[in-house]
């Protein structure tokens, strides 16, 4: 009834695979594999289940990997689908470490303190999951005014949109998210507001799909996933 979509890196050099679960059972199981992730390598998983079985499925959680929105808009058109959770603060993450690299060798070349210095985990955890020092350090880089701590707060606002129960008060606390943060001038911030705002639609149907499927199950499966590909090397 549930499919979670993903890929994996299991060589150097970008080589993945594709590889899709079943989330919606009490057992979470591996369900197909495939080489690369293009629509070709998708198109032969969903094929390879059959078209039953297809048609039987419910909800999608997958990334925003191009390729595999089209072939689900495709062959499982008619499920709710949903983009995870995961992958979608991933993209603030990324974000965020690129202001933070770019702000710290600017303050280094300009001969200020390199405040920076040592503070990527601290920026990129969640504020309940730092240590005691970083959790110190966290403190004293919100009392400076830095791009990295302007990004590191519009992320955290952020994190109230998955507090909602209505997808239509989350449509517009998105709105009114993207919008901020379009007005700034953090660069990487803004990308992450248009890649919202493009994708919306299958952002809100996170809210539509609550309770029925957990995409903490896909990043569980792919690590075991990247376990036996480790032993196997």
């Amino acid at each position: 009834t549930a499919l979670g979509i993903d890929e994996v890196a299991w060589q150097r050099g970008h080589t993945y695979m594709t590889l899709v679960y079943d989330i919606g059972g009490a057992t979470k199981r591996l369900l197909a594999v495939a080489e690369h992730r293009t629509e070709a390598s998708l198109r032969s998983c969903l094929e390879g289940l059959g078209e039953a079985a297809c048609l039987g499925v419910q909800y999608v959680c997958s990334d925003m990997w191009k390729p595999y929105l089209k072939v689900i808009r495709e062959k499982l058109g008619h499920a709710v689908h949903v983009l995870d959770r995961f992958h979608v603060m991933g993209q603030f993450g990324k974000a965020l470490d690129e202001i933070r690299a770019e702000e710290a060798k600017k303050l280094v070349k300009d001969g200020y303190e390199a405040v920076l210095k040592k503070s990527r985990w601290c920026l990129l955890k969640r504020p309940e999951n730092l240590t005691d020092k970083q959790t110190v350090k966290l403190k004293e880089l919100l009392k400076y005014n830095l791009k990295t701590m302007r990004a590191y707060l519009q992320r955290e606002d952020f994190q109230r949109f998955w507090e909602y129960k209505s997808a239509a008060w989350a449509s517009r606390f998105l709105d009114e998210w993207t919008g901020r943060v379009m007005r700034s001038r953090l660069e990487p911030m803004k990308k992450v507001a248009r890649t919202l705002r493009n994708h919306q639609p299958l952002i809100l149907n996170w809210f539509r799909a609550r309770g029925a499927i957990s995409s903490g199950a896909v990043e569980g499966l792919n690590n075991k996933v990247k376990l036996v590909t480790r032993k196997s090397y």
